[in-house]
């Protein structure tokens, strides 16, 4: 089997999660009663992601595991996106059944922005650096994951001042929280030092037999 062939055949299961994706787009873009403009602010990066990943493919496939992981970030994206944050249904459940004073859903969403985008800024680096696994990686990556997130709060800042005060609120979703940014900061890192925890040697294993399957021959 070519190298070329070896593409061909790895890129089946990203079709088919992209192809999934693609139909959940349409379903939820057109539907969502929060507000189209609303479902493009909270669902675009993981739209810019998945074209991201498809202009790449060619020279720079990845391991399976990050197909899985983008996918599975973007379905947390969409639900979100779908009714706002703030109302998400999921978050709502879990408001009454344990007594919460908010919906805690985008905390949800921030853990997902530091658990899954990990692996693919670990493979770039251990692909395309000279960085070898081990305590400074670690290091590297929490420290990007966080500094990513504390640039999404400067996003959502700048969203909320250009936005009319009602979809400035909805993107922002606070909920009158003052330490809202701190918190979700806080969640991205919690999540990117865990998954690196616990699943830093799936992802090897999983780079492992992308690299034998795109290069044998």
């Amino acid at each position: 089997m070519s190298p070329l062939t070896g593409t061909r055949a790895w890129a089946r299961l990203p079709l088919m999660l992209g192809g999934v994706l693609v139909v959940i787009f349409v379903a939820t873009f057109f539907t969502t009663p929060a507000g189209k403009l609303n479902w493009w602010l909270e669902v675009g990066p993981g739209v810019i992601g998945m074209v991201a990943l498809a202009l790449t493919f060619k020279r720079f496939p990845m391991s399976r595991l990050i197909y899985v992981c983008v996918f599975v970030h973007i379905l947390i994206l969409v639900y979100g996106g779908y009714d706002t944050y703030a109302k998400a249904p999921l978050g709502e459940w879990a408001k009454e059944a344990f007594g919460w004073q908010r919906n805690n859903y985008d905390k949800v969403g921030h853990f997902a922005f530091g658990f899954f985008p990990v692996f693919t800024l670990r493979e770039v680096l251990l692909r395309k650096t000279k960085l070898e696994r081990g305590g400074w990686l670690v290091f590297v990556l929490v420290s990007m994951i966080l500094g990513f997130a504390a640039f999404y709060e400067f996003i959502e800042w700048w969203g909320a001042l250009a936005l009319d005060p009602a979809g400035g609120d909805a993107f922002l979703g606070s909920q009158g929280d003052i330490w809202d940014a701190q918190k979700d900061m806080l969640w991205a890192g919690i999540g990117a030092s865990l998954a690196l925890l616990f699943f830093s040697r799936v992802h090897d294993t999983s780079m492992e037999q992308a690299r034998a399957a795109l290069t044998s021959r």
